[in-house]
Protein backbone atom coordinates (compact mmCIF):
# COMPACT_ATOMS: atom_id res chain seq x y z
CA UNK A 1 0.00 0.00 0.00
CA UNK A 2 1.32 3.44 -0.90
CA UNK A 3 2.03 6.12 1.70
CA UNK A 4 -0.40 8.29 0.24
CA UNK A 5 -3.31 5.33 0.20
CA UNK A 6 -2.09 4.80 3.41
CA UNK A 7 -2.88 8.64 4.58
CA UNK A 8 -5.75 8.70 3.13
CA UNK A 9 -7.49 5.68 4.82
CA UNK A 10 -6.25 6.93 8.15
CA UNK A 11 -7.64 9.91 7.36
CA UNK A 12 -10.90 8.51 7.33
CA UNK A 13 -10.85 6.44 10.55
CA UNK A 14 -12.42 8.34 14.20
CA UNK A 15 -9.48 7.27 15.96
CA UNK A 16 -7.36 9.32 14.14
CA UNK A 17 -9.14 12.60 14.10
CA UNK A 18 -7.57 15.34 16.45
CA UNK A 19 -9.08 16.56 19.43
CA UNK A 20 -10.23 19.91 19.34
CA UNK A 21 -11.13 19.71 23.37
CA UNK A 22 -7.36 19.36 24.01
CA UNK A 23 -5.83 21.36 21.04
CA UNK A 24 -3.76 23.20 22.92
CA UNK A 25 -2.87 20.79 26.15
CA UNK A 26 0.65 21.59 25.98
CA UNK A 27 0.13 24.89 27.32
CA UNK A 28 -1.57 23.57 30.30
CA UNK A 29 -0.57 23.52 34.17
CA UNK A 30 0.07 19.28 35.16
CA UNK A 31 -3.65 19.11 37.30
CA UNK A 32 -5.29 21.02 34.03
CA UNK A 33 -3.74 18.56 31.47
CA UNK A 34 -5.27 15.77 33.96
CA UNK A 35 -8.53 17.05 34.00
CA UNK A 36 -8.82 16.90 29.96
CA UNK A 37 -7.74 13.23 29.90
CA UNK A 38 -10.39 12.87 32.97
CA UNK A 39 -12.90 14.04 31.28
CA UNK A 40 -12.28 13.07 27.91
CA UNK A 41 -12.13 9.17 29.82
CA UNK A 42 -15.62 9.94 30.94
CA UNK A 43 -17.13 8.74 28.03
CA UNK A 44 -15.65 5.61 27.54
CA UNK A 45 -18.26 3.34 29.57
CA UNK A 46 -21.02 5.07 27.98
CA UNK A 47 -19.34 4.17 24.05
CA UNK A 48 -19.18 0.27 25.17
CA UNK A 49 -22.80 0.40 26.82
CA UNK A 50 -23.58 1.34 23.46
CA UNK A 51 -22.07 -1.86 21.86
CA UNK A 52 -23.32 -4.38 24.28
CA UNK A 53 -25.83 -6.13 22.61
CA UNK A 54 -23.16 -7.04 19.77
CA UNK A 55 -21.02 -8.08 23.32
CA UNK A 56 -23.92 -10.21 24.33
CA UNK A 57 -23.57 -12.04 20.75
CA UNK A 58 -19.75 -12.48 21.02
CA UNK A 59 -20.00 -14.21 24.42
CA UNK A 60 -22.72 -16.24 23.70
CA UNK A 61 -20.92 -17.67 20.84
CA UNK A 62 -17.70 -17.83 23.33
CA UNK A 63 -20.01 -20.09 25.63
CA UNK A 64 -21.13 -22.37 23.03
CA UNK A 65 -17.06 -22.79 21.77
CA UNK A 66 -16.38 -23.63 25.80
CA UNK A 67 -18.92 -25.98 26.09
CA UNK A 68 -17.96 -27.71 22.88
CA UNK A 69 -14.31 -27.99 23.53
CA UNK A 70 -13.33 -25.27 21.76
CA UNK A 71 -11.27 -22.31 22.45
CA UNK A 72 -11.39 -17.92 22.60
CA UNK A 73 -8.26 -16.64 20.34
CA UNK A 74 -7.54 -13.10 20.76
CA UNK A 75 -4.91 -11.90 17.94
CA UNK A 76 -3.95 -8.50 17.18
CA UNK A 77 -1.15 -6.06 17.47
CA UNK A 78 0.98 -3.90 19.53
CA UNK A 79 -1.43 -2.72 22.33
CA UNK A 80 -4.57 -4.27 21.11
CA UNK A 81 -3.08 -7.36 21.46
CA UNK A 82 -1.10 -6.89 24.40
CA UNK A 83 -4.83 -6.38 25.95
CA UNK A 84 -5.42 -8.99 25.02
CA UNK A 85 -2.56 -11.44 26.03
CA UNK A 86 -3.22 -9.81 29.46
CA UNK A 87 -7.15 -10.79 29.31
CA UNK A 88 -5.55 -14.30 28.25
CA UNK A 89 -3.49 -14.75 31.29
CA UNK A 90 -5.45 -14.02 34.01
CA UNK A 91 -8.72 -16.66 33.06
CA UNK A 92 -6.58 -19.58 34.35
CA UNK A 93 -5.67 -18.06 37.74
CA UNK A 94 -8.79 -16.21 38.29
CA UNK A 95 -11.16 -18.83 37.04
CA UNK A 96 -8.97 -22.70 37.31
CA UNK A 97 -9.23 -22.91 33.68
CA UNK A 98 -6.32 -24.96 31.53
CA UNK A 99 -3.75 -23.33 29.63
CA UNK A 100 -4.91 -22.84 26.05
CA UNK A 101 -8.30 -22.51 26.60
CA UNK A 102 -7.98 -18.70 26.21
CA UNK A 103 -5.15 -17.64 24.38
CA UNK A 104 -3.49 -14.20 22.94
CA UNK A 105 -1.33 -14.04 19.91
CA UNK A 106 0.63 -10.82 19.28
CA UNK A 107 1.99 -9.69 15.80
CA UNK A 108 5.98 -10.39 16.29
CA UNK A 109 5.77 -12.89 18.76
CA UNK A 110 6.58 -12.54 22.86
CA UNK A 111 9.19 -10.60 22.33
CA UNK A 112 6.04 -8.04 20.93
CA UNK A 113 4.80 -7.93 24.48
CA UNK A 114 7.35 -6.07 25.91
CA UNK A 115 8.58 -4.01 22.72
CA UNK A 116 7.96 -3.14 19.68
CA UNK A 117 8.70 -5.68 16.35
CA UNK A 118 9.10 -3.26 13.46
CA UNK A 119 6.72 -4.46 10.53
CA UNK A 120 5.08 -7.04 12.37
CA UNK A 121 1.68 -5.64 12.21
CA UNK A 122 1.65 -5.20 8.15
CA UNK A 123 2.38 -9.15 7.91
CA UNK A 124 -0.98 -10.06 6.74
CA UNK A 125 0.34 -13.59 5.97
CA UNK A 126 1.43 -13.81 10.07
CA UNK A 127 -2.02 -13.65 11.12
CA UNK A 128 -2.68 -16.98 9.48
CA UNK A 129 0.59 -18.74 10.27
CA UNK A 130 0.21 -17.69 14.03
CA UNK A 131 -3.29 -19.24 13.71
CA UNK A 132 -1.73 -22.14 11.98
CA UNK A 133 0.58 -22.60 14.69
CA UNK A 134 -2.29 -23.10 17.70
CA UNK A 135 -4.14 -25.49 15.22
CA UNK A 136 -7.13 -23.10 14.62
CA UNK A 137 -10.38 -25.54 14.56
CA UNK A 138 -14.20 -24.87 13.63
CA UNK A 139 -15.37 -24.67 17.39
CA UNK A 140 -12.66 -22.02 18.12
CA UNK A 141 -13.81 -18.19 18.35
CA UNK A 142 -11.52 -15.41 16.93
CA UNK A 143 -11.15 -12.31 18.31
CA UNK A 144 -9.14 -9.97 16.19
CA UNK A 145 -8.54 -6.91 18.56
CA UNK A 146 -7.30 -3.55 16.12
CA UNK A 147 -8.22 0.41 16.97
CA UNK A 148 -8.35 1.05 13.62
CA UNK A 149 -9.91 -2.03 12.39
CA UNK A 150 -7.42 -2.22 9.28
CA UNK A 151 -4.17 -3.66 10.54
CA UNK A 152 -3.39 -6.13 8.14
CA UNK A 153 -1.71 -9.07 10.67
CA UNK A 154 -5.24 -8.71 11.70
CA UNK A 155 -7.21 -8.90 8.77
CA UNK A 156 -5.35 -12.18 7.47
CA UNK A 157 -5.98 -14.35 11.06
CA UNK A 158 -9.69 -13.48 10.08
CA UNK A 159 -9.66 -14.47 6.71
CA UNK A 160 -8.28 -17.45 7.26
CA UNK A 161 -10.30 -18.21 10.52
CA UNK A 162 -13.30 -17.38 8.58
CA UNK A 163 -12.10 -19.68 5.59
CA UNK A 164 -12.21 -22.64 8.38
CA UNK A 165 -15.61 -21.82 9.73
CA UNK A 166 -15.00 -20.75 13.12
CA UNK A 167 -16.86 -17.49 14.27
CA UNK A 168 -15.37 -14.04 13.87
CA UNK A 169 -15.38 -11.66 15.58
CA UNK A 170 -13.60 -7.77 15.64
CA UNK A 171 -13.02 -5.49 18.54
CA UNK A 172 -12.15 -1.96 16.93
CA UNK A 173 -13.00 1.96 17.52
CA UNK A 174 -13.94 2.23 13.60
CA UNK A 175 -17.26 1.04 13.09
CA UNK A 176 -17.25 0.95 8.99
CA UNK A 177 -14.01 -0.54 8.99
CA UNK A 178 -12.53 -3.97 7.17
CA UNK A 179 -12.51 -5.96 9.97
CA UNK A 180 -15.87 -4.58 11.52
CA UNK A 181 -17.37 -5.57 7.62
CA UNK A 182 -15.80 -9.07 7.67
CA UNK A 183 -16.38 -10.65 11.23
CA UNK A 184 -19.17 -12.17 12.32
CA UNK A 185 -19.75 -10.06 15.18
CA UNK A 186 -18.49 -6.45 15.38
CA UNK A 187 -17.89 -5.03 18.37
CA UNK A 188 -17.07 -1.05 17.87
CA UNK A 189 -17.07 1.46 20.70
CA UNK A 190 -16.95 4.53 19.09
CA UNK A 191 -14.76 6.67 21.76
CA UNK A 192 -13.99 9.59 19.42
CA UNK A 193 -10.21 11.22 18.92
CA UNK A 194 -7.86 10.82 21.51
CA UNK A 195 -6.52 13.06 23.96
CA UNK A 196 -2.96 12.56 22.07
CA UNK A 197 -3.99 12.21 18.50
CA UNK A 198 -3.32 8.86 17.32
CA UNK A 199 -2.31 7.11 20.76
CA UNK A 200 -5.00 4.87 20.71
CA UNK A 201 -3.55 3.36 23.83
CA UNK A 202 -5.44 6.15 25.54
CA UNK A 203 -9.12 6.11 25.28
CA UNK A 204 -9.74 3.30 22.65
CA UNK A 205 -7.02 0.92 25.02
CA UNK A 206 -9.55 1.49 27.46
CA UNK A 207 -12.63 0.66 25.82
CA UNK A 208 -10.80 -2.63 24.59
CA UNK A 209 -9.54 -2.97 28.04
CA UNK A 210 -13.60 -3.15 29.19
CA UNK A 211 -14.99 -5.16 26.30
CA UNK A 212 -11.96 -8.15 26.89
CA UNK A 213 -12.91 -7.69 30.58
CA UNK A 214 -16.49 -8.67 29.40
CA UNK A 215 -15.76 -10.89 26.98
CA UNK A 216 -13.98 -13.44 29.49
CA UNK A 217 -15.91 -12.96 32.40
CA UNK A 218 -19.41 -13.41 31.26
CA UNK A 219 -18.39 -16.31 30.04
CA UNK A 220 -16.64 -17.49 32.31
CA UNK A 221 -20.23 -16.82 34.82
CA UNK A 222 -22.14 -18.72 32.25
CA UNK A 223 -19.91 -21.70 32.43
CA UNK A 224 -20.41 -22.03 36.36
CA UNK A 225 -17.42 -20.56 37.08
CA UNK A 226 -18.46 -18.22 39.67
CA UNK A 227 -20.80 -18.67 42.54
CA UNK A 228 -23.86 -15.56 43.35
CA UNK A 229 -21.20 -13.04 42.79
CA UNK A 230 -18.22 -15.04 44.47
CA UNK A 231 -15.16 -16.30 42.21
CA UNK A 232 -15.55 -19.85 43.67
CA UNK A 233 -13.04 -21.13 41.11
CA UNK A 234 -9.36 -19.28 41.05
CA UNK A 235 -7.01 -20.95 41.81
CA UNK A 236 -4.97 -21.24 45.00
CA UNK A 237 -1.14 -20.52 43.90
CA UNK A 238 -0.10 -18.17 46.68
CA UNK A 239 -0.45 -16.74 50.61
CA UNK A 240 -2.80 -13.99 48.76
CA UNK A 241 -5.44 -16.28 47.14
CA UNK A 242 -5.34 -18.65 50.14
CA UNK A 243 -6.86 -15.81 52.42
CA UNK A 244 -8.84 -14.77 49.71
CA UNK A 245 -10.03 -18.45 48.97
CA UNK A 246 -11.39 -18.65 53.33
CA UNK A 247 -12.66 -15.39 53.12
CA UNK A 248 -14.96 -16.38 49.83
CA UNK A 249 -15.76 -19.47 51.62
CA UNK A 250 -16.62 -17.99 54.52
CA UNK A 251 -18.87 -15.02 52.61
CA UNK A 252 -20.67 -17.86 50.88
CA UNK A 253 -21.70 -20.46 54.02
CA UNK A 254 -21.69 -17.97 56.49
CA UNK A 255 -18.84 -20.03 58.40
CA UNK A 256 -16.46 -18.65 60.63
CA UNK A 257 -13.14 -18.34 59.14
CA UNK A 258 -11.92 -21.08 61.19
CA UNK A 259 -14.17 -23.59 59.81
CA UNK A 260 -13.44 -22.22 56.00
CA UNK A 261 -9.87 -22.25 56.78
CA UNK A 262 -10.93 -26.18 57.91
CA UNK A 263 -12.80 -26.67 54.77
CA UNK A 264 -10.65 -25.48 52.30
CA UNK A 265 -7.81 -28.37 53.61
CA UNK A 266 -10.34 -31.01 53.67
CA UNK A 267 -11.03 -30.20 49.76
CA UNK A 268 -7.28 -29.56 48.78
CA UNK A 269 -7.83 -26.04 48.46
CA UNK A 270 -10.88 -26.38 46.09
CA UNK A 271 -12.99 -23.71 47.01
CA UNK A 272 -16.01 -24.40 44.89
CA UNK A 273 -15.74 -28.16 46.82
CA UNK A 274 -14.91 -26.57 50.48
CA UNK A 275 -18.48 -24.39 50.01
CA UNK A 276 -20.18 -27.28 48.58
CA UNK A 277 -19.43 -29.37 51.79
CA UNK A 278 -20.09 -26.73 54.36
CA UNK A 279 -23.88 -26.13 53.07
CA UNK A 280 -24.62 -29.92 52.57
CA UNK A 281 -22.41 -31.69 54.88
CA UNK A 282 -21.68 -34.15 52.23
CA UNK A 283 -17.62 -35.54 52.16
CA UNK A 284 -15.39 -34.60 49.74
CA UNK A 285 -15.93 -37.67 48.01
CA UNK A 286 -19.60 -36.90 47.44
CA UNK A 287 -19.31 -33.38 47.01
CA UNK A 288 -16.93 -34.01 44.47
CA UNK A 289 -19.05 -36.26 42.51
CA UNK A 290 -22.32 -33.69 42.98
CA UNK A 291 -20.30 -31.58 40.81
CA UNK A 292 -18.99 -33.28 38.61
CA UNK A 293 -22.83 -34.18 37.67
CA UNK A 294 -23.70 -30.75 37.81
CA UNK A 295 -21.43 -29.84 35.53
CA UNK A 296 -19.13 -27.85 37.10
CA UNK A 297 -22.11 -25.39 38.59
CA UNK A 298 -22.06 -24.86 42.44
CA UNK A 299 -25.75 -23.61 43.01
CA UNK A 300 -26.90 -26.54 40.24
CA UNK A 301 -24.70 -29.29 42.53
CA UNK A 302 -26.66 -27.42 46.04
CA UNK A 303 -30.05 -27.34 45.06
CA UNK A 304 -29.96 -31.03 43.76
CA UNK A 305 -28.34 -31.88 47.29
CA UNK A 306 -30.96 -30.48 48.99
CA UNK A 307 -33.61 -31.68 46.99
CA UNK A 308 -32.05 -35.28 47.93
CA UNK A 309 -32.01 -34.27 51.82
Amino acid sequence: MSSQHLLAELQQLVSEARNPNSRNIDLLPTEEILRVMNREDAGVPDAVARVIPDIARAVDAIVRAFREGGRLIYIGAGTSARLGVLDASECPPTFSVPDGMVVGLIAGGPTAILRAVEGAEDDVEGGRRDLEAVALTTRDVVVGIAVSGRTPYVVGALDYAKSLGAVTVSLTCNPSSTLADMADIAISPVVGPEVVTGSTRLKSGTAQKLVLNMLTTASMIRIGKTYENLMVDLSISNKKLHARGIRIISEATGCPVEDAERYLAESGNNVKLAILMALTGLSVEDAGSALTKSDGFLRKALEEAQQSV
